[in-house]
């Protein structure tokens, strides 16, 4: 491989314009096609980038001898993109954004074609990268809690809030578990370990609408985990996830944002953002993106695994195809 990696950007969305814009940055990243249905958005991009091949179907970024791809297209279309790109020989690396299927048994095929195919994938589950969850991780594997008895786990939005019967919205990005409660489903299982579910109830303490859900799981270790999920919460304009985690030694409490731990000798710490060396070399987003996409091209120089790999982040689609599975109990 080259010194560079050739990446091409399906779906110029929201996440495809992120990740484009990193890439276009990032060294030893080489942003050299594009793959997009809408002609006014291509019709754009050949301005921006008028040196990037811009192609409108999967199959025109063959022959365009690329090191890896980029999937930012909405979920329901991650397999059948993952599949051409794996069945036309176009990459076997490839970034996918989160999660990576809409259903688990697509995500599960997919993990079987990577391993056949081998190459090195990644799922954008960016709060592995977030400097406040990393030192969370850190002091977790230190037990610096001792043992964990039990967490609690939200994920809050208020994007639904003023319309919550928009129901063709909520489809487009998932529904709320995977465009919101899939975070902490990942985060979950890297700071605790494998998880079941135990028991699911839709909608919230605070909200009753078909945004919310409320579930619990239990590790195999017999750990408690309870999960508050709502895109209709009041006060919450930016997405937030947080755990607080209570241990033999104290209580951590971590957000996107802080990071608190209070033991029961006395003692008390509190990690901000900008405590930690949150700094990148390009802020677009927020730094955990930065930080996730150097992590990918890294790794397809390098020819190493990375995290959140498609094996990791089938375990989140495990746990919805769980949740959704006891719905219908309900």
């Amino acid at each position: 491989m080259d010194e560079n990696v050739r990446v091409a950007v399906v779906g110029l969305g929201k996440m495809g314009l992120l990740h484009a814009g990193l890439l276009n940055v990032l060294p030893n990243a080489d942003l050299v096609a594009f793959c997009e249905k809408s002609a006014l958005i291509r019709k754009v991009l050949s301005k921006v980038f008028s040196a990037a091949y811009i192609v409108d179907s999967i199959e025109g970024l063959s022959g365009l001898d690329l090191d890896a791809v980029y999937v930012t297209t909405p979920i329901r279309s991650h397999s059948p993109i993952i599949r051409a790109l794996y069945s036309e020989k176009i990459s076997f690396n490839i970034f996918a954004e989160k999660t990576l299927a809409s259903r688990f048994d697509e995500a599960k095929e997919l993990c079987e074609l990577s391993r056949k195919y081998g190459g090195v994938n990644m799922v954008g589950y960016q709060r592995r990268f977030s400097v406040t969850y990393r030192k969370a991780k850190d002091l977790l594997d230190h037990e610096a809690l001792g043992e964990i008895s039990s967490f609690e786990a939200y994920a809050y939005s208020s994007d639904f809030i003023r319309n919550e019967g928009d129901s063709r919205a909520q489809v487009s990005r998932g529904g709320v578990l995977r465009d919101l409660g899939c975070h902490a489903l990942d985060v979950a299982p890297w700071f605790f370990g494998d998880m079941c579910v135990k028991s699911v109830k839709l909608g919230t303490s605070n909200s009753s609408s078909n945004t919310s859900v409320f579930f619990e799981c239990v590790g195999s270790d017999g750990l408690d985990g309870r999960f508050s999920v709502s895109q209709s919460m009041e006060n919450y304009r930016m997405p937030e996830v947080g755990f607080i985690i209570n241990g033999s030694l104290g209580i951590m409490e971590v957000n996107d944002d802080r990071l608190d731990l209070r033991l029961k000798d006395g003692r008390s710490f509190t990690w901000y953002r900008h405590d930690l060396s949150d700094n990148v070399g390009f802020l677009l987003g927020s730094p955990e993106y930065f930080r996730e996409d150097r992590c990918f091209i890294k790794s397809v120089l390098q020819g190493q695994a990375a995290e959140p790999s498609f094996e990791i982040a089938l375990k989140v689609d495990y746990l919805i195809d769980q949740i959704e599975n006891k719905y219908s109990e309900i």
